[in-house]
Order: C-alpha cells, then structure tokens, then sequence
C-alpha cells in the first residue's frame, strides 16, 4: 500500500451547508498543491467508486457536515475507533448514495480498511 493520505470531502453543495465538506476539500487542494503524498477527493454524497481510492490509501481524512446539536461551524474530529463508533451511533438519513460506514466496511471486507482514519465534523447552521 503506498504511503499516501486521503483527503476526501463530502456534501451535497445544492444544500447549503451540507456542502462544507466539498467546500474545504477544493480549499485544501489548492493549499496541498505539489504534495504528490495527499491526495484531494471531491467525494459528492458518496459512491462505491470511492472504495478504490479509499482502499488504496494508508491514511484517510474526511471533512463532512456532522449534526451533533452544537453550535454552527463548530468543528469536531474522531479519530480510528472513535470515528467508527460515531459513524456507526449516527446512521440518519442522508441525502448521500451510500453512506461513509459502508464504504469503510467494504475496504474492511477486502483488508484495504486504512490504518489511520479521522473524521472532521463541521456543525452546519442550516442544511436546506
């Protein structure tokens, strides 16, 4: 597995702040530019293609909306085994195609789960 970390922001922009993660991946890639070991992913509202990407990276970073009854544009990050279990405690309805849980178990599945995980979570103010 190369040495490579995966940045991959997701949201729907036609939703206001549901896009907050799409909005700071292109951010990032911007600021990462040159940085052949980061790889930038405009992630949508998820797909299984995403499976590749994930499964081919060591390291992931996911910047998504997260409702957690906090203040807008508070941020939160879950680390590994914490970000699991948020992930796994939080399963609404979304407006992603599939959602971020079941992409990390079809890399489990293939043994391609990377190592380090960490999901940033932007408290959105409004989500219409």
């Amino acid at each position: 597995m190369p040495d490579k970390t995966l940045v991959l922001g997701l949201g729907n922009t036609l939703l206001s702040d549901e896009g907050a993660g799409v909005h700071a991946v292109h951010v990032l890639q911007s600021a990462l530019t040159g940085r052949p070991e980061v790889e930038c992913l405009d992630g949508g509202t998820l797909s299984f293609t995403l499976a590749v990407p994930i499964g081919e990276a060591a390291r992931l970073i996911v910047i998504d909306a997260t409702e957690r009854q906090a203040p807008p544009g508070t941020v939160r990050v879950f680390e590994d085994a914490d970000m699991d279990r948020f992930l796994g405690s939080n399963r609404k309805r979304s407006v992603h195609e599939v959602g971020l849980l079941d992409l990390l178990a079809v890399a489990c599945l293939g043994g391609q789960l990377p190592a380090r995980r960490a999901l940033i979570g932007i408290q959105p103010a409004v989500l219409d």
